[in-house]
């Protein structure tokens, strides 16, 4: 079967999933740093906002079992509302990418790549704060030097992300499926 011949339906599954798979690698390599913003980007120009949420869910949920069950996460209150936080802070940053996105439905697809990457980091990292505050933990996330260390990053991956779904995409009709 090739991607042509992919209903709609089934081509938004293996979009989801590939991506999930992709971000499995860079959660495994970066220590669970999933790049959520990178994620949420991505998924605010190619898919449904419904399908964008699913995707941070999936990655969310896999990035925990990577935490617990492969690098020795401790099963504490305090991690558990960290897991809730960040549960919410990659649904809020798909929002915001995809808000963001939404504003400018004319302009050059990379510029409302760009335009969401930034309002999918702001809306993570503001989610993230509000967990510091709730918890006051996690404070050194916020330095200047942190911030921007993570912003290159997540972009970076985002490029990966961008050049994956290329790939992917060759045919032109996954996107197609992705976005019907």
């Amino acid at each position: 079967m090739t991607m042509d011949s992919l209903p709609p339906a089934a081509a938004r599954h293996l979009w989801i999933g590939l991506m999930t798979l992709a971000s499995t690698i860079t959660t495994l390599a970066l220590a669970c740093a999933t790049p959520f913003p990178a994620l949420a980007a991505l998924a605010a120009l190619h898919v449904r906002r419904q399908d964008g949420i699913i995707l941070m869910l999936a990655a969310w949920a896999v990035s925990q079992g990577v935490g617990y069950c492969l690098l020795g996460y401790e099963t504490t209150v305090e991690n558990g509302v960290w897991a809730g936080t960040m549960a919410l802070a990659a649904i809020a940053s798909l929002l915001g990418a995809d808000g963001a996105a939404r504003l400018l439905p004319h302009a050059h697809p990379a510029v409302r790549l760009v335009v969401a990457y930034g309002a999918a980091f702001a809306t993570f990292k503001m989610a993230v704060l509000a967990g510091a505050w709730a918890l006051d933990s996690g404070w050194a996330a916020f330095a200047p030097d942190v911030m921007a260390r993570q912003f290159g990053r997540y972009a970076m991956i985002l490029a990966g992300l961008l050049a994956l779904q290329h790939l992917a995409d060759r045919s032109g009709r996954l996107r197609r499926a992705a976005t019907a």
